[in-house]
């Protein structure tokens, strides 16, 4: 299905709304923030974790659109919350990415043969800054990231 330029111009709180009757309209949230919550989600965790954690965060949103606060007109900070809370269940691989930065100064994800968009590449070359990130409490490094890779504040 298709859908309607209409709805694709309107605000995230709109399309939840929306979405409640006509579930398909919430194909066009998925649409707008995946890329992005991919990339921080990628740079978190590396490219293998990625798919995973994009796919039940829209799932988990979808499943709980009823609750969103439809006074907040960007669903970005609820969809990177609930990002933030699976990458919760996965800090030993997070940890591990982190390890892996500071022993070889390359990003996993290049490993692959996948390239790592843009900047991330300055946190495979900052050892230092990946140890900063080891030491975080886990919370403390879900605000720092969040702001600085999903530009949230």
């Amino acid at each position: 299905m298709t859908i309607p330029r209409e709805v694709v111009e309107v605000d995230d709180a709109l399309l939840i709304e929306r979405s409640l009757n006509e579930p398909e309209i919430f194909a066009t949230l998925f649409d707008r923030h995946a890329p992005l919550l991919h990339r921080y989600v990628t740079r978190r965790l590396g490219p293998s974790e990625a798919e995973d954690v994009v796919a039940d965060t829209f799932l988990a949103a979808f499943q709980h659109r009823g609750g969103y606060d439809r006074s907040r007109a960007d669903a970005r900070p609820w969809l990177y919350g609930i990002a933030s809370n699976l990458i919760g269940r996965r800090r030993r691989t997070e940890m591990s990415l982190y390890r892996a930065y500071v022993r070889s100064g390359v990003h996993p994800a290049e490993l692959s043969g996948s390239q790592v968009e843009d900047e991330v590449n300055t946190l495979a070359v900052n050892r230092p800054l990946a140890l900063v990130l080891l030491e975080l409490a886990p919370a403390d490094r879900d605000v720092l990231l969040l702001v600085a890779w999903a530009e949230l504040t």
